[in-house]
């Protein structure tokens, strides 16, 4: 029998999706990236216009398939699709630039008014000299209320630190069917 979880990596433009998944993926990432036209050019030269998808054997027929969303609330539709069908997904936000805090609580909200399933908020850019404290970044997400997950500093080059927060996705995704 296979077995195929889902998993959705979200977050605001530049948070490092699409870094994540090239990152870990054992399959040549398929991609969607192209110019950036928009205000997302200041940030970088390209941009997902639609999703990444790269996959992950854990086992004798058991696979994680990733899926990155585009950044931009514009291509919220692709957010909507691809979230309908995860069993969990990753919210990267990027701890240098706080002015897409609130970018990544709108895309929290918009995926918990779709779906019910295990989240992780993955904490990036944390070397960068602009960063937040991830401390500051959980206390200013709880003062809005949206504290109620568990969190994760990454860094969306690095395998091992990219394997623990998909490590703890994964547990919370075995607590929720364990109740089940």
């Amino acid at each position: 029998m296979q077995h195929i979880l889902r998993v959705v990596v979200t977050g605001p433009v530049g948070a490092g999706k699409s870094t994540f998944i090239r990152t870990i993926s054992e399959i040549e990432v398929v991609d969607t990236d192209r110019k950036a036209t928009d205000e997302t050019a200041d940030l970088k030269p390209d941009t997902t216009v639609a999703m990444d998808f790269g996959r992950l054997t854990l086992g004798d027929g058991m696979w994680l398939h990733l899926y990155g969303t585009p950044g931009q609330d514009r291509f919220n539709f692709m957010w909507d699709l691809l979230i309908r069908r995860a069993h969990g997904y990753i919210l990267l936000l990027p701890a240098h630039r706080p002015g897409q805090f609130q970018a990544a609580k709108a895309i929290k909200s918009f995926m918990q008014e779709r779906a019910t399933i295990p989240l992780v908020v993955g904490i990036t850019h944390v070397d960068h000299p602009d960063a937040w404290d991830p401390e500051d970044i959980k206390l200013f997400l709880e003062e809005s209320g949206q504290a109620d997950c568990p969190y994760a500093t990454l860094h969306a080059n690095d395998p091992p630190s990219i394997a623990q927060t998909l490590l703890l996705l994964v547990e919370q995704m075995m607590a929720l069917t364990a109740v089940e």
